[in-house]
């Protein structure tokens, strides 16, 4: 092979060499760039998402203890036949709320609960009735809530609905936290844990609420809102006093309390 093609032909080589070389660069290049770009993507939706639950961070999941059926803590009694009585106006409708702490206790997912009855009678006649179950943390002293059996009547006094029931540890559901043992101005978290059924959402407001009603003024009330997303517009707020327990809810004011302590 003479010079003039020896020459030749490493030209061709390290053009083709150089176009390789170059066509591998370019591809590396662009793989770079839609990785940087989908990791930018990703970022981006996931802080999206992180501001999207920070602006509806309530605490769903709390840490098991050891459980008592009956005591209290500053905002709820579970002393049996301890009762609150409450009344007010729905609209036109005259409403009468009975909270009574039975003196019964029922099993709901592998623990011993309290159950709290609640009776609400519209214009008079029976409306709803509710076992609710209780129990209290002996480590934080906050009080738990491991579901319900609720029942809706018709102006005849038939069972019409049970909606609304649930229990930890049934269909998903788990139980959530009703009242904190310390109580302080923020905290947010689902009373209910029910997918689809009850996902009640309390969140501190205030702890120095004077509240007015029938049963005696009561000063330093915790005021809470209660949200639930299965009903994103609706909005109630409760007034809690210490030592005594629920005084207003919405219209619903305290005339009576029941103290066998």
């Amino acid at each position: 092979m003479n010079n003039r093609v020896r020459v030749v032909l490493l030209a061709m080589l390290s053009l083709c060499v150089t176009v390789a070389c170059g066509a591998s660069l370019a591809t590396a290049q662009s793989t770079k760039d839609k990785t940087a770009k989908t990791e930018k993507t990703a970022k981006t939706t996931a802080t999206t998402k992180q501001g999207k639950a920070g602006q509806n961070n309530y605490t769903d999941t709390f840490a098991t203890e050891e459980y008592s059926t009956t005591g209290e803590n500053p905002y709820v009694v579970l002393q049996p036949g301890y009762q609150l009585v409450l009344d007010g106006k729905e609209g036109k409708t005259d409403v009468h709320l009975e909270i009574t702490v039975l003196d019964e206790t029922e099993e709901v997912d592998g623990v011993e609960t309290r159950v709290v009855e609640e009776r609400e009678s519209k214009d008079g006649i029976l409306f709803e009735v509710s076992r609710n179950f209780f129990v209290i943390g002996q480590r934080t002293n906050s009080v738990f809530y491991f579901g319900e059996d609720v029942q809706f009547f018709d102006k005849n006094g038939n069972v019409k609905s049970t909606d609304g029931s649930f229990r930890s540890g049934v269909d998903g559901a788990r139980y959530g936290l009703q009242m904190p043992g310390i109580v302080l101005v923020g905290p947010r978290y689902f009373q209910e844990v029910a997918p689809g059924v009850a996902l009640d959402r309390a969140e501190h407001i205030s702890t120095t609420e004077e509240v007015a009603t029938p049963a005696g003024t009561f000063q330093n009330a915790l005021k809470v809102r209660e949200t639930t997303p299965l009903e994103p517009k609706l909005k109630e707020f409760k007034f809690h006093a210490p030592g005594v327990g629920l005084v207003k809810d919405g219209p619903l004011e305290l005339t009576k309390v029941v103290d066998p302590r």
